[in-house]
């Protein structure tokens, strides 16, 4: 293989042949894409995803402690989670806060956005 030979006689220390040997050690996970029409070949969405974080980090430096810190991290994460299922965050957890309180431990799954999305949708058929 032409990588194979080309990364042996390199230098180990030259970033090309960092970055081949890399590619050498992991040759499924660089082709996946081949066989699987649905992986995209960027990162685009993610780091999207992401830019919202990065625009908020100032505002978030004043946490006031790690157990804030942790509490945004979880909200953020919940919103997020709502909208990958196109759910509206705020009718979400507006509903949720409301619910959350009669709801039986073993049944608060009942509440994340995936689930909710489809209750609201078959209350939403019923009505119309």
């Amino acid at each position: 293989m032409w990588m194979r030979d080309t990364c042996q006689r390199m230098s180990s220390k030259n970033p090309i042949a960092q970055a081949m040997s890399y590619f050498l050690r992991r040759p499924d996970m660089f082709t996946r894409f081949l066989h699987d029409g649905r992986i995209c070949l960027t990162n685009n969405a993610a780091e999207r995803a992401l830019r919202g974080i990065a625009l908020g980090r100032k505002a978030w430096l004043f946490a006031r402690s790690d157990r804030g810190g942790e509490r945004a991290a979880a909200m953020y994460s919940l919103i997020v989670t709502a909208r990958l299922n196109l759910v509206d965050p705020k009718a979400w957890l507006a509903d949720v806060l409301v619910l959350i309180n009669d709801m039986p431990n073993p049944r608060l799954h009942e509440l994340l956005p995936w689930h909710w999305k489809t209750l609201h949708q078959s209350n939403n058929t019923i009505e119309a």
